[in-house]
């Protein structure tokens, strides 16, 4: 009697255990299905499994060996952008003969081209090697800008911002999808800091090769038309150098062996965030557009992007007002730039250090509000000092779309839904600056109080958009972390079988929200 009963116990067994090897079974074939019709790139040098492993010294030599090169030359693009973006606000007060509403105009003429263009090149890069599209693009506004020192009229300066903008629109999407690509999350952060920090340094750089240019007596050539044409220069050299060196995702990078190319695909794996496929999937941007999380950022992008738009067209001539000559004024904006690249650094470290994206955007916010209601205070009190201060407590404020870029690059998989976002957080910031070009009225010269009034409430919105994200994405995680412990109890699967399931997921081009193992940095 026993026995019956041990051998019908082993055959329930057996059951179960044929039960759930099948399961098994059929999960694979779903994943092969899945990889092989519509994977990840990286699926050319991995498998879907985890099969290769490196110890942590191999990682941190390979991380040192990445660091040598892509954040130098996404730096170096970023330095050449911002300068060529802002070589209108040297420009103003070197000479430029277009002066009052067209100024605002011109000014906006960019941001136009760059809101027109932005989904367009966002998607073409998705199709094309990213860096060489990238390099190229470079190249042309190198080309465009110098044609700035040809140009007399309004709508010659008009037509050749607006090209400008074109050609300047695929820069950020494409470098926070390379910081993606190559590092984890919790390395994104510093490294998207380390190329943003150029939007200060640029100001400081720019201001003092102005203040060179502006002792030339103008006889030849005008000094705002050297400054074009070095910058057009500087951009051209940039352009073939990423071109040459800048790679364009882990599988295509030349300068890393196919061993070290495979360490880099599984350091970012258990991340789930995936690499590029070339395909444009309809599903993941209709999931883009659908997702209120994609608003929120594209409204904190625009709460951000105003001021910008105001600040970086406006600032020389704010700071002149004071009383200062051009010279000074030139001298006096470099401060401004030391404090911006201050602050991105240490936000970037921060929100690496503490796995947090929105309390870094926080707390640069504040001393900008304080900065923009001393301006305001202190309009008529004469004391330039203190208006030179609250100018410099302003440009903390920059930092915040560091850590939009960086929220971006860790909170979104599925790479056609990743190109989406970033195009839709571009496209609301050039909407945010064609605003900004125009709420500096010539009206309310020299003082603008309506402009900074604006900034100061912008920026308050801001800092409430940015916690309300951040609990949205804590919440996220909760539920998330609830539905995979319902999985593991409804497939009885082990802890090996859970991490055996991440490495699976990692590479199958899922979104965010697809994906049972992806989790929310807040």
């Amino acid at each position: 009697m026993t026995s019956i009963r041990d051998k019908k116990s082993l055959e329930t067994a057996d059951e179960k255990r044929l039960s759930r090897d099948e399961e098994k079974d059929a999960l694979d074939a779903t994943v092969s299905v899945v990889d092989s019709a519509d994977g990840d790139e990286a699926l050319k040098l991995v498998g879907r499994e985890r099969t290769a492993k490196f110890s942590d010294e191999y990682n941190k030599k390979l991380r040192r060996k990445l660091d040598c090169l892509i954040p130098p030359l996404c730096a170096a693009v970023y330095f050449t952008q911002f300068l060529d973006k802002t070589s209108l606000n040297y420009a103003s007060i070197m000479g430029f003969p277009i002066t009052g509403q067209h100024y605002n105009l011109v000014s906006l003429a960019f941001y136009l081209g760059f809101l027109v263009w932005e989904f367009p090149t966002v998607y073409i890069s998705q199709k094309l090697r990213a860096a060489k599209y990238l390099g190229a693009n470079i190249i042309v506004w190198g080309i465009i800008l110098m044609c700035h020192a040809a140009a007399t009229s309004f709508g010659a300066f008009f037509a050749l911002r607006f090209l400008l903008g074109m050609c300047e629109s695929c820069v950020a999407p494409i470098l926070i999808l390379i910081i993606s690509m190559f590092y984890k999350k919790d390395e994104q952060g510093t490294r998207v800091s380390w190329f943003y920090v150029m939007n200060g340094l640029t100001q400081i750089f720019g201001g003092f090769v102005a203040y060179g240019i502006s002792f030339y007596d103008g006889h030849r050539i005008a000094p705002y038309k050297i400054v074009y044409i070095l910058l057009g220069g500087l951009a051209i050299v940039v352009g073939v150098c990423v071109i040459l060196w800048l790679p364009d995702s882990p599988v295509y990078a030349r300068m890393l062996t196919t061993e070290e190319k495979i360490a880099v695909l599984e350091r970012v794996r258990d991340d789930q965030g995936g690499m590029e496929n070339k395909h444009l999937k309809k599903d993941q941007v209709i999931e883009a557009l659908t997702d209120y999380r994609t608003w929120l950022i594209a409204l904190t992008t625009l709460t951000t992007s105003i001021p910008n738009g105001a600040l970086s067209n406006f600032s020389n001539i704010i700071i002149k007002s004071f009383g200062y000559t051009s010279k000074q004024t030139l001298i006096l904006s470099t401060p401004g730039g030391a404090v911006a690249s201050l602050t991105t650094l240490l936000c970037g470290w921060y929100s690496d250090k503490k796995n947090e994206r929105m309390i870094p955007i926080i707390f640069c916010l504040i001393p900008t509000i304080v900065g923009s209601a001393m301006l305001i205070g202190l309009n008529d009190s004469g004391n330039k000092g203190a208006l030179l201060f609250a100018v410099y407590l302003i440009g903390t404020f920059g930092s915040a779309l560091s850590s939009v870029y960086a929220y971006n690059a860790s909170n979104t998989s599925g790479h056609t839904k990743k190109n989406t976002i970033n195009a839709l957080t571009l496209a609301t910031f050039s909407i945010g600056n064609i605003i900004g070009t125009e709420i500096f009225q010539p009206k309310d010269a020299p003082a603008y109080i309506p402009g900074k009034i604006a900034i100061m409430v912008l920026l308050t919105v801001q800092l409430f958009i940015s916690m309300f994200l951040r609990w949205i994405n804590l919440r996220l995680n909760i539920k998330k972390k609830a539905k995979l412990e319902e999985e593991k109890a409804k497939h009885g699967w082990s802890d090996a079988d859970v991490q055996r399931e991440r490495e699976r997921h990692a590479f199958m081009d899922l979104t965010d929200k697809q994906n049972p193992f992806f989790i929310y940095t807040a």
